[in-house]
């Protein structure tokens, strides 16, 4: 089933933000400008975008240290994580979080988290929070394979299976956990199979596909605002870059991937697929496209300036926000 013009746009648009965005994140780090480590989600947009377009505004998320596209996904605002990046004032956490941990809670993003599996129940929660109000609202906790053998993982789908509760997880499974092959870390080759032990369906999808994603995200969050529960989402996908940025100055020229899984995943990018996809329909020209790509670039250049031009925290915010 092909979504409507309008919805297969809106996904394209989504893609192509977050693509640029994480571009010039990627020179900013490398340039010495941005402090901290950035995990960039070029390569995997499919997947966060076509969960995010099968949600409504109302709904939550819950994300990873691979967050950015995440927030864009959801609706999030260049000129503030652009600013949280460089640690100002103006940024969603006033410069406090940083990368891994950009949260907006108007548009339902509950939070990125630097623990790996840390952000799963959180989700539950939210999730338990709607079942408990009433609401038909849903909760999508979004992680990687490396997650998916965690305790959290675990204990959150017996949960909310047992409760029945409206959570969709989806499993970015990008082939790595950090460096290390995930065959090397389990003795499963679908994490989806996983389900099953919970009593929920396991669902796997192409994640370079983002219209693929987005129907399995749809009958997903459907079946969860019936009332009928969880569901686990595999997304198999693939990271163009290295697990952060910068990672190449510790590993000293080791490779982990092969330069022919690298070819593979260049010929299933995302955003070049779904591009090729709308033109080949005639759902819009190339022209569009490009000047839909020039005006997403302005935007993401003023952001810069926005966060270059914005102020430090003041030392009198230190422990504003904070527990003591």
């Amino acid at each position: 089933m092909t979504p409507s013009p309008e919805v297969v746009m809106d996904i394209y648009t989504r893609m192509l933000r977050i693509r640029r965005f994480e571009e010039q994140v990627g020179k900013l780090f490398a340039e010495g400008q941005l402090p901290g480590f950035v995990h960039l989600y070029i390569g995997e947009e499919a997947v966060g975008v076509g969960v995010c377009a099968a949600l409504r505004d109302d709904d939550y998320i819950v994300s990873t240290h691979r967050g950015h596209g995440h927030v864009i996904a959801k609706g999030g605002d260049f000129n503030r994580m652009m600013a949280e990046l460089f640690g100002k004032a103006t940024g969603y956490c006033k410069g406090k979080g940083g990368s891994m941990h950009i949260a907006d809670f108007s548009i339902g993003m509950l939070g990125a988290c630097g623990i790996v599996g840390g952000g799963i129940p959180v989700a539950v929660g939210a999730g338990f929070s709607a079942y408990y109000r009433g609401t038909d609202q849903v909760a999508v906790s979004l992680f990687g394979d490396g997650a998916a053998n965690e305790g959290s993982f675990h204990e959150s789908l017996n949960l909310a299976s047992a409760l029945k509760l409206p959570v969709i997880f989806v499993c970015e499974n990008n082939g790595y956990g950090e460096f290390t092959p995930a065959e090397r870390a389990m003795n499963i080759q679908d994490i989806a199979e996983r389900a099953h032990g919970y009593g929920i369906p396991g669902v796997i999808v192409d994640g370079t596909d983002a219209l693929a994603v987005y129907e399995a995200a749809a009958a997903a969050v459907e079946r969860a605002r019936r009332g009928e529960g969880p569901a686990l989402i595999e997304a198999k996908t693939h990271r163009r870059g290295g697990h952060a940025e910068g990672e190449a100055a510790f590993l000293a020229g080791q490779q982990y991937r092969s330069p022919e899984e690298e070819r593979a995943a260049q010929e299933k990018d995302p955003l070049a697929r779904l591009g090729a996809f709308i033109i080949e329909r005639e759902i819009a020209p190339a022209s569009h496209l490009e000047t839909l790509d020039a005006k997403i670039v302005e935007q993401v250049t003023a952001a810069v300036e926005f966060a270059r031009s914005s102020p430090d925290p003041s030392l009198e915010s230190l422990y504003e926000d904070t527990w003591v």
